[in-house]
């Protein structure tokens, strides 16, 4: 049973991507006093670079919420508006690192929920990366917010299973359902007093969410089969998994959204490409990877069978 004292708490809400806003939705339709909403400026994006505003700010134009978007969360105006709003409780889900006139204001504190079982996987992608490291269980966490990065003492988690076949976007979606549940939890144990804080230890070496960059989404065709497997799903669909196909010559990027692999002897070298009439594998140093979904360069992303209609990949090809 939700506790009154918790509905009444003046609440603001931090967030910018959609992984956010199921949580601060499930605020709102449960009832909860959302006093503020903090989201990132609208900015260009696209091909034709029309501003956009940020999926979080989208729902709460939709709820009639009051919307602040500050591009320094110092400045002196930003922290007069964040303390007119007098939060007493402020809720952090994908967003930024904030200054500490920020995070210790309200007198409840402010939490953040992190889409991992802390303290593995601090850091900016930690469903990826659980997926590419073959994880088999993650989670989400909610913890108090101090001057480093997913550091504070942590109030609740909750744990799932990740599957064989679990893609990031999959188990994107997964975690945020479970997280706006842990929210709900969260704020109702907050408001209760029921919540002892559990202090982050650092005496053992802890698995890192690595920032996601051009290097280390590339594939390396000569690392056993089940790795490039993993690499593939954990960055399909964002921002995928990529490598260069060379042929006649030329050299060009192109990106691997869907595969399986197979275990066994191989007898070509590997990024070795080998085609049918509607397969296509690729030699790795335990067996073959098979691509069912890729992109080319200037194309849109297509199944093998459709791909192999129009395209002829020559002899000699290869993956690199």
């Amino acid at each position: 049973m939700q506790n009154p004292i918790a509905k009444s708490l003046r609440i603001v809400f931090m967030g910018t991507p959609d992984f956010a806003v199921d949580s601060l939705k499930t605020l709102v339709e449960q009832g909860y006093n959302i006093v503020g909403v903090i989201t990132a400026p609208d900015k260009p994006s696209g091909r034709g670079q029309k501003i956009r505003s940020s999926a979080v700010k989208q729902y709460a134009e939709s709820q009639n919420l009051n919307i602040l978007q500050p591009t320094n969360l110092k400045a002196e105006e930003f922290q007069k508006e964040l303390n007119a709003l007098n939060p007493e409780l402020q809720i952090v889900v994908a967003f930024r690192m904030l200054p500490k006139t920020v995070w210790a204001l309200p007198k409840f504190g402010t939490f953040n929920l992190h889409a991992s079982l802390l303290p593995d996987y601090r850091g900016a992608a930690p469903i990826h990366w659980a997926i590419i490291n073959g994880e088999t269980e993650t989670g989400v966490t909610t913890f108090f917010i101090d001057e480093k990065i997913d550091t504070g003492a942590i109030l609740i988690n909750k744990k799932t299973t990740i599957s064989n076949s679990d893609t990031v976007g999959e188990l994107h979606d997964k975690l945020m359902h479970l997280g706006s549940e842990l929210i709900i939890e969260t704020v109702e144990g907050i408001a209760a007093g029921k919540l002892t804080p559990q202090v982050q230890q650092d005496d053992r070496n802890y698995k890192t969410a690595y920032k996601l960059n051009r290097e280390n989404c590339k594939i390396e065709w000569n690392q056993r089969a089940l790795t490039i497997y993993n690499k593939i799903r954990g960055l399909n669909p964002f921002p995928t998994a990529w490598c260069h196909l060379e042929q006649d010559g030329k050299k060009e990027m192109i990106k691997i959204y869907k595969c399986s692999y197979t275990l066994g002897p191989v007898s070509s070298s590997p990024g070795s490409i080998t085609t049918g009439k509607d397969y296509l594998k690729v030699s790795v140093n335990d067996g073959f990877i098979n691509i069912y979904e890729m992109q080319l360069p200037g194309k849109r992303k297509m199944d093998v069978k459709s791909l192999l209609n129009g395209f002829q990949f020559k002899p000699n090809s290869k993956l690199s």
